[in-house]
């Protein structure tokens, strides 16, 4: 269960305040791959933040009953001042994971070799990106959280990526942000359209990309 329970997220930035959601309740379906378009700036990335529990919301409360992953791709929670090893390792222990077993893991995947010795505030962002998707895909999560498909390293990494990804997909739920119609149309079946202050959910993907389409085409 994934539950949003009049949530309300806001910033302040000098002196103005943004409302990102305001009281908003919603009942993630279950059993069904959900898809979250919008134009930029329409709060997706805030609410996904909000599902992974990277932020909290300032009024409300979310609530989750299954293992729910952090943004694919994300490298925002590592520790700049440890080394890859060491962010490994504290990924580990916080998801109650074999340490060892998860190094292995992402040593193999993430193909950084030494450099996993080195404060990720060494790292390039490409570095970053593999270094995470590698540490995603070493833990086994209920639901996996996507921010846009990234696709770092040569061919043969993202191949190997895609068929990692794929393979997780058989047993996992996604909930996915994406502009690409046709990427939401792949791996969802349902989705919420964020539009201003309005937050809509439609059943079929195929009415969100179509709401998705007529907003792009307002402007």
């Amino acid at each position: 269960m994934l539950v949003f329970d009049r949530v309300t997220k806001f910033y302040r930035a000098k002196g103005v305040k943004k409302t990102i959601l305001s009281d908003f309740s919603f009942e993630f379906p279950t059993d069904r791959n959900i898809g979250i378009m919008g134009k930029n700036g329409s709060g997706k990335s805030t609410m996904m933040r909000l599902m992974a529990g990277i932020e909290p919301p300032d009024l409300g409360h979310v609530y989750r009953t299954k293992r729910v992953s952090w943004p694919l791709g994300f490298s925002g929670g590592f520790n700049g001042s440890m080394t890859g090893i060491e962010n490994i390792r504290f990924v580990s222990r916080i998801y109650g994971q074999n340490t060892d077993k998860v190094i292995a893991y992402v040593t193999e995947f993430a193909e950084l070799g030494s450099s996993l010795r080195l404060p990720i505030k060494t790292y390039s962002s490409g570095m970053k990106a593999r270094l995470a998707f590698g540490l995603s895909m070493a833990i086994d999560f209920d639901v996996y959280l996507i921010d846009e498909i990234i696709a770092v390293g040569d061919e043969d990494f993202r191949k190997k990526s895609r068929r990692v990804f794929q393979e997780k997909l058989n047993k996992s739920q996604i909930i996915m942000i994406s502009h690409s119609a046709g990427t939401i149309k792949q791996y969802c079946d349902c989705g919420l359209l964020l539009e201003g202050n309005q937050i809509r959910y439609f059943e079929d993907i195929e009415d969100l990309i179509d709401a998705y389409t007529i907003l792009n085409s307002k402007n």
